[in-house]
């Protein structure tokens, strides 16, 4: 294992933001399969923090600010023409069935479920706010084994 990275259950945790927080974090949960850890509140009905569990991973999330030294460094989806210069993947065991799920919670399907020449199954989305999210069943872990 790398020395610097500390022996914890994830050492890369994806952080995003959105301008409506809370309902974000309940589509996430129905879409999904997140579990809130934690969810901080900030004075304004926005989350300050939360932490969402997926299995091992975890996503940090909070209220899209201007205000603080990390918001002025964030844009969102809407803000840059709708395209992402990163995005979440998500590890699955049914991706037809998290497909199905995300689909119900009104996903804009962007790349439709397939089988990958790489290996696995599996689809990419965009949420409520225009983040694109991948979804499969393809291990990296697993296949680097």
């Amino acid at each position: 294992m790398n020395e610097i990275a500390k022996n914890t259950r994830a050492t890369i945790i994806p952080c995003l933001r959105y301008r409506n927080a809370p309902a974000a974090i309940d589509w996430l949960c129905e879409a999904f399969g997140f579990e809130q850890q934690k969810v901080v509140p900030n004075d304004s009905g926005g989350v300050l923090h939360a932490q969402l569990v997926f299995g091992n991973g975890m996503i940090m999330l909070g209220s899209a600010d201007n205000e603080s030294e990390y918001g002025d460094l964030v844009n969102l989806p809407d803000q840059v023409g709708g395209v992402e210069t990163q995005s979440p993947y998500l590890v699955v065991a049914d991706p037809d069935a998290v497909y199905a799920r995300a689909k119900a919670a009104g996903a804009q399907i962007v790349v439709e479920i397939k089988n990958e020449e790489y290996g696995g199954r599996g689809f990419t989305c965009r949420d409520i706010e225009g983040r694109l999210w991948s979804v499969g069943s393809y291990d990296p872990w697993a296949a680097a084994a």
